[in-house]
């Protein structure tokens, strides 16, 4: 487990300040603030580092959304100012600013990411990462609609299988978080990179852990810090990956693989519109992003989807009895298909809440292409905008009672446009949004029918760092359901 980021605050401010303090002479404009007329009201914190280790220490306390909440009771509910990751940022707020940010993707914002994410994809620097993210839409729809993801169904339900049969069963007590990770990562791999063997899977896991913990970091490299590490991780499986493409070719030419097998082959087979295939290396650092996304934030919700099971007795037991019923309908070995799950609608109700109070994904920054005025306030060109999930999730305007976990929520119509953002929304909504649901979907209908629970910690922190996580991994107690 990392120390606590708070631990090294005295020595962190001192080296931030350091590395920063060359952007910040190139880069003065931006931080005479108070120069610019009719900005949002807010804080923009400490001299250089803003209000980054309030914004990143607050999540690590356990409390992710009181950043966010506290400014906006402070400040203003509809935008607020501050400066985070070396940047001044204007923070939009509810589901209004949630619509105007989804809605200008393009024509007044573009997308941003901080420092430690170009350093961690290197190759995203030859053009920019938002040049480099319309590239991959381009590839995701072949993979990612729904049509085409129905074949990979049966290859979920096979691997959630080996998995609990492997990490689960006959075992008393487990830890949910690292296990769910496995789960994610190896369906990945195989689903990506069409890569079985589970010894070669592991080589990439613990390097994905220390890459995803870096990502959204304070870009200081220095070996205690997230940011080294997932610099160093980043290397290590570039490496790896670059192996893997080059057998890849070789056996495309030797017709040993096939062109629409997976995501790999299609990127190597697949020409621009110029006639050029991707180089070696940039299909390496996008494996690499689809890797990171494709299982930390599932498994983040399958943690929380296995707490929240254990706390709600009655929301486990609905749960059950809905993957009962479909498994009644299969026989001996048969694997699950598309059908089955559009019958899981409850069991989907209750994901979508336990995303909605501990939402994967908590926000995502833009960047203002050019100056405009919003909710009576001027928002200069080259600011960072940030959104969060929390300002809509948690507020009773949008769920009632949101304190009260209630998958009823999602029937009939379900929320309001904008209020519920756990894969983002508008032009850059996440393209792996019914992969997830399916993945997780898959997962639950085979643990369920397995086994109950219980927590062994049931006062466990949740920390968010970047995405939410029990502190300890949420150790359980499984029971086994008695054969029929």
């Amino acid at each position: 487990m990392e120390l606590p980021f708070i631990s090294l605050l005295p020595y962190g401010i001192l080296f931030i300040i350091s590395a920063v303090s060359l952007s910040y002479l190139i880069n003065k404009h931006k931080y005479s603030l108070s120069s610019l007329n009719n900005l949002p009201p807010g804080n923009t914190g400490l001299p250089l580092i803003g209000e980054s280790l309030e914004f990143l220490t607050t999540g690590q306390k356990g409390q992710p959304e009181k950043f966010i909440l506290d400014r906006m009771a402070k400040f203003s509910s509809k935008v607020f100012k501050t400066s985070l990751f070396c940047e001044p940022t204007a923070v939009f707020c509810g589901a209004a600013g949630n619509k105007f940010l989804f809605s200008n993707e393009n024509k007044l914002v573009t997308a941003w990411w901080p420092d430690s994410v170009n350093k961690i994809f290197p190759s995203s620097l030859q053009t920019s990462s938002q040049e480099e993210s319309k590239k991959m839409r381009k590839l995701f729809p072949l993979f990612f609609k729904p049509e085409s993801l129905q074949r990979y169904i049966s290859v979920m339900d096979v691997i959630a299988q080996r998995h609990l049969a492997s990490d689960w069963e006959g075992k008393q007590e487990v830890s949910v978080f690292p296990l769910a990770k496995t789960y994610t990562f190896w369906l990945a791999c195989r689903l990506f990179l069409s890569m079985e063997d589970p010894e070669e899977v592991q080589k990439f896991a613990k390097p994905f852990n220390d890459l995803a913990a870096g990502i959204i970091s304070i870009p200081i490299d220095l070996p205690w810090t997230p940011f080294n590490r997932g610099v160093k991780a980043s290397k290590v499986v570039h490496k790896e990956l670059l192996k893997i493409i080059k057998q890849r070719k070789i056996d495309l030419a030797e017709n040993k693989a096939s062109p629409t097998q997976d995501i790999l082959s299609h990127m190597l087979t697949t020409a621009d519109d110029n006639g050029q295939c991707m180089k070696e290396i940039d299909i390496a650092d996008k494996i690499l992003g689809l890797l990171v996304g494709g299982h930390d934030t599932a498994s983040a919700a399958i943690t929380f989807i296995v707490k929240y099971l254990a706390e709600l007795p009655h929301v486990y037991n609905k749960l059950l009895e809905e993957q009962r019923e479909i498994a009644k309908t299969k026989t001996p070995g048969e694997l699950l298909n598309w059908e089955d799950i559009q019958r899981m609608r409850y069991s989907w109700n209750v994901a979508c809440e336990v995303m909605r109070v501990a939402p994967p994904l908590q926000g995502a920054f833009r960047e203002a292409m050019t100056e405009f005025n919003y909710a009576g306030f001027t928002i200069p060109k080259g600011w960072k905008l940030y959104w969060s999930a929390n300002t809509t999730h948690k507020n009773p305007e949008c769920f009632p009672e949101p304190e009260n976990f209630d998958p009823s929520r999602f029937e009939g119509d379900g929320p309001a446009p904008y209020t519920f953002v756990p894969f983002g929304g508008g032009p850059r909504m996440c393209p792996g949004k019914e992969y997830a649901r399916l993945e997780i979907l898959v997962f639950l209908h085979n643990l369920v029918k397995k086994f109950r629970w219980e927590k062994l910690l049931p006062k466990e922190m949740i920390i968010v760092d970047p995405m939410p996580i029990p502190s300890k991994g949420l150790p359980i107690r499984l029971h086994p359901h008695e054969a029929a």
